[in-house]
């Protein structure tokens, strides 16, 4: 796993799914690139029509409310 990427325009949804990520990350010592993309046309190129998504490595692997921290840590652990 090299990059993962938050889709969304911004909301409390959104930042809250990228600080439960880097938070998983920091706590299992694993590293990798997470890039915030708010920008819509960006988001929408991934066919994600619910916020947050989330992509890892160029693959969406959820969209619509904020995941569990058991799914961030399935995800990083995959």
């Amino acid at each position: 796993m090299n990059q993962i990427k938050v889709l969304g325009t911004g909301c409390a949804s959104c930042r809250a799914t990228e600080k439960l990520i880097r938070s998983v990350l920091e706590a299992t010592g694993k590293v990798a690139q997470v890039e915030k993309v708010e920008d819509l046309p960006s988001i929408m190129k991934y066919g994600v029509l619910s916020t947050p998504g989330v992509v890892i490595d160029g693959k969406v692997v959820h969209a619509g409310g904020i995941p569990t921290r058991q799914q961030v840590e399935q995800w990083l652990s995959a």
